[in-house]
């Protein structure tokens, strides 16, 4: 393996799809594409990237924004690793590329949420020091109210 990890080129960012929708199981793909898109346009997100050559084996969305509570923070969002490569340090080596890319533009603090049926995921960030600081909430506006 030749692991390395690095920012996605905007012009790249739907090749992370076949990664996150293995955690949106149930959005729709085009309504993916179509979030996925909007998200690449906004000035505070950008998309990184593990990799085993050229090969893309895992993603995080980065979410930079100032809070009062912690000052400067970013927060990894849609984290996922390719199951074939899980086990074997790269979500630990990924998470010491993430402090340290975002701590060299800056940022002070790293927040997250993480899935509550998703605990091998609790498992990791509490390896990582991470508290449980609050709870998050989603309230769904659209006539539906389905979560997707």
């Amino acid at each position: 393996m030749n692991i390395h990890f690095k920012a996605i080129d905007k012009k790249d960012i739907l090749d992370i799809l076949p990664l996150l929708q293995k955690l949106n199981t149930t959005t729709p793909h085009d309504i993916l594409k179509t979030r996925v898109l909007e998200m690449i346009d906004c000035y505070n997100y950008e998309c990184v990237g593990a990799f085993d050559q050229d090969k893309l084996i895992g993603i995080s969305g980065l979410w930079y924004s100032v809070r009062h509570y912690v000052g400067k923070s970013v927060e990894p969002d849609h984290v996922v690793i390719d199951e074939t490569y899980r086990g074997n340090n790269i979500g630990k080596q990924f998470f010491n590329w993430i402090y340290n890319y975002t701590k060299e533009k800056g940022y002070e603090a790293i927040e997250l949420n993480t899935y509550t049926g998703n605990r091998k995921s609790h498992k990791f960030y509490y390896n990582e020091g991470f508290e449980i600081y609050g709870f998050h909430f989603v309230k769904v506006l659209r006539d539906d109210k389905t979560f997707y």
